[in-house]
C-alpha cells in the first residue's frame, strides 16, 4: 500500500545493525514505501566509522500520528522460513523440517554480512555439508569478505564444503554462480523467492535464515538451527 513502517521494541533495541538493515529490506515486500528504525547508540557508533561530519539523526514527533500500530509478541517465535513462490508464504520451520535441498545459498544484500557469515562458521565448524548439497556463501561487500577472511570464518567454511563467490547479486537473481536447475531445491537466505527467481522456474526456493540455511546445507534437508547448535 506503498506507506512507510516505523519499528519500535525491546526486540529491535536488541537487534544489531546488520539485522535492522535486513527487516528494512524486506519491508519492501509488506508494500511499504520506506522502513525506519529509530538511531540510538549502536546506529551512531555504525555510522562514526563511515561517516565524515556531523551526524544528524531524526526521530518522530511525540505527537505524531500513525495510521496503525501493531504490536507483536515474538518471545516464543520459532525461526520461520518464506516458502516458494512467494516471500509471504510464511511457516514455522517446524512445518517444512526434512524438506530436502539440492543448494543452499548464504549472503547477497540481505543477509551476507559479518554476523552472518559467522553464524554459519560456528554452526559448520569441524562438520562437512551433507552429501549432494552445494552451499555458496556470497559475501556482502570486499570489506565484509577480507574481515571473514582475517577471524577465519572464510577458512571454516571452506573446509566444511562451502564455495566462496564475489560479493554481489550472484544466484540472488539468477545472474550466475549457482542458478536452480530444473526440479532443484535451494534454501537461502537471500530476500526474494518468485517462481524463476534464482534458475528454472521449475525450481523452488525457500528463504530462511542464515542460520536456518547453515544447519540445513549440514544435514541436507531444512533444519530448525536449534536442533545442532
Amino acid at each position: 500500500n506503498y506507506k512507510a513502517i516505523e519499528f519500535y521494541g525491546e526486540t529491535i533495541k536488541n537487534m544489531s545493525i546488520a539485522s535492522r538493515m535486513t527487516i528494512s529490506n524486506q519491508s519492501m515486500e509488506a508494500g511499504a514505501k520506506a522502513a525506519i528504525i529509530p538511531p540510538d547508540e549502536k546506529t551512531f557508533e555504525y555510522l562514526k566509522e563511515r561517516v565524515k561530519g556531523e551526524i544528524k539523526p531524526v526521530y518522530a514527533d511525540e505527537d505524531a500520528s500513525y495510521e496503525d500500530v501493531m504490536e507483536f509478541d515474538v518471545t516464543d517465535l520459532e525461526p520461520q522460513v518464506a516458502c516458494p513462490h512467494t516471500v509471504d508464504n510464511v511457516k514455522p520451520v517446524s512445518e517444512v523440517s526434512g524438506i530436502s535441498i539440492n543448494q543452499a545459498v548464504l549472503g547477497s544484500c540481505t543477509n551476507g554480512r559479518l554476523e552472518d557469515i559467522e553464524v554459519a562458521a560456528r554452526i559448520l565448524e569441524g562438520n562437512r555439508i551433507a552429501d549432494g548439497v552445494r552451499m555458496i556463501v556470497v559475501p556482502a561487500s570486499r570489506e565484509i569478505y577480507l574481515k571473514a577472511i582475517e577471524k577465519g570464518y572464510i577458512q571454516t567454511l571452506l573446509k566444511a564444503g562451502a564455495t566462496i563467490i564475489n560479493p554481489g547479486c550472484g544466484p540472488c537473481l539468477g545472474a550466475h554462480q549457482g542458478i536452480l536447475a530444473s526440479g532443484e531445491r535451494a534454501i537461502t537466505s537471500t530476500n526474494r523467492n518468485f517462481r524463476g527467481r534464482m534458475g528454472s522456474p521449475d525450481a523452488e526456493v525457500y528463504l530462511a535464515s542464515p542460520a536456518t540455511v547453515a544447519a540445513s546445507a549440514l544435514r541436507g534437508e531444512i533444519t530448525n538451527p536449534l536442533e545442532v547448535v
